[in-house]
C-alpha cells in the first residue's frame, strides 16, 4: 500500500536535523526548521487511507519513504508502531527514535534529514518540487 504527498522545497531547507525529517502543509519555513524537507504539502497524515494507517500500526510493518526532487532521490526505511495515529492535519514526521505523536509516520528510521544526500537537500533549497512516497509492507 502506498500514499503519495507532493510538496515544495524552500530556500530555508537545510536538512540538518539528526533524528527526524518532516514534510508540512505550512506554506512557510524559518531557518529553525532544520528537519523540514518540504512545505505546502498537498496532504497530511490525517488524509491517508484508513487501511494504510491500520497496516502501519503493526510493530512488524516495514515503512519505506522515498523522497524525489529534480531526479535526486533518497530512501528511508523504518517500522510501524501500534501507537501511530496519523491524526495530524499539518505535518508528517519520520523519526530515528521510537517516539510517537500525531505527526509521526514511521519510527526507528535508518536516516534523518542530516543523513540525506546533499544534492537532494540543495535541490529542495533551490525550490524543487518534492514527491514523498510512503509504502507499508505489513509483516
Amino acid at each position: 500500500m502506498e500514499e503519495v504527498v507532493h510538496a515544495s522545497g524552500h530556500e530555508n531547507v537545510a536538512a540538518e536535523h539528526a533524528s527526524t525529517f518532516e514534510v508540512t502543509t505550512d506554506d512557510y519555513l524559518t531557518p529553525a526548521g532544520d528537519c523540514i524537507l518540504g512545505i505546502d504539502a498537498d496532504r497530511a497524515p490525517a488524509d491517508f487511507d484508513p487501511a494504510f494507517v491500520r497496516a502501519c500500526q503493526s510493530a512488524d510493518a516495514t515503512i519505506t519513504v522515498t523522497l524525489d526532487a529534480d531526479g535526486h532521490t533518497a530512501t528511508v526505511t523504518g517500522r510501524g508502531d501500534p501507537a501511530l495515529t496519523f491524526e495530524s492535519d499539518r505535518s508528517a514526521v519520520g523519526r530515528t527514535s521510537d517516539y510517537v505523536d500525531d505527526r509521526t509516520v514511521l519510527v526507528d528510521a535508518d536516516a534523518a534529514a542530516a543523513d540525506l544526500n546533499r544534492e537532494l537537500a540543495a535541490a529542495l533549497a533551490a525550490g524543487a518540487d518534492l514527491t514523498v512516497t510512503l509504502r507499508v509492507d505489513p509483516a
